[in-house]
């Protein structure tokens, strides 16, 4: 399995690499909470645009785009439109989805982006095909809020998005029970080991799912989410704790 170098971040090697999102709704909120990033730890930033209140107005999203990237300097900067359907604050439709990608990939500030899976075949190669013909990387995702699939629609899943020619894959699932969580950790491990040729990112939402934030180093996941004050999705802890226990597992095994 390659690994995939943004930046001075390899994604793929060594401990899972820890990725905070920043949510504000305005541009003050915004670097309240870039402010609150100093003093903890952390390998790439996300931008959820979906949380961003003028993400539709071009000069307002280039003006925060602009902020974020001079707070952060050299910091692997993910901006990402999570949709309503996935969990996202905001409904958008399939055009309006990739222009705004295509608007934010031309602004040449962020590292990568990250695209749904089931936006659409034709909606999904062509953000493909524009970020990688710009250097710009992709995470393809799929979500779940609701529920974990099986073993075989995980694989299934993940080795779409590979064909699909992402540089990092990702799912994350809602388990009902420890079974759930399980089955999204073999799936993992036998992800990595059997049918991936690049990095990969699992987790199981919620209290239930956390292990599965803190093994990827174990179980092949290559990236995990942290929280500086509130978090993007249900299970994630602060930062800080996640990297001292990422440390001790990393020098464990």
């Amino acid at each position: 399995m390659k690994t995939v170098q943004i930046g001075k971040v390899n994604f793929g090697e060594g401990k899972p690499k820890i990725c905070i999102p920043i949510m504000g709704s305005t541009f003050v909120e915004l670097e309240k909470e870039i402010e609150a990033l100093k003093e903890l730890p952390f390998d790439m930033i996300e931008w959820r645009m979906d949380f961003f209140k003028d993400i539709f107005n071009s000069n307002k999203k280039r003006e925060a785009v602009n902020m974020i990237r001079k707070r952060l300097n050299d910091t692997v900067l993910l901006a990402t439109f999570r949709t309503s359907k996935e969990g996202g604050q905001t409904y958008i439709c399939k055009e309006d989805y990739v222009l705004l990608y295509k608007e934010i990939i031309d602004l040449k500030l962020v590292d990568i982006i990250d695209v749904e899976l089931f936006t659409g075949e034709k909606e999904v190669k062509e953000i493909l095909d524009y970020a990688h013909k710009h250097n710009v990387y992709v995470i393809m995702s799929n979500h779940d809020f609701k529920k974990t699939l099986t073993y075989e629609q995980i694989i299934d899943r993940l080795c779409s998005m590979q064909e699909y020619d992402a540089d990092i894959c990702k799912i994350a699932l809602m388990p009902q029970n420890k079974e759930d969580v399980l089955t999204l950790l073999k799936a993992t491990k036998d992800m990595t080991e059997k049918y991936a040729d690049r990095p990969i990112v699992s987790m199981s939402m919620s209290k239930k799912g956390l292990i599965s934030r803190i093994a990827g180093e174990v179980f092949g996941s290559c990236l995990t989410f942290g929280s500086a004050s509130k978090a993007s999705a249900p299970g994630q802890i602060n930062a800080r704790e996640l990297d001292t226990i990422l440390e001790i597992i990393h020098h464990s095994i």
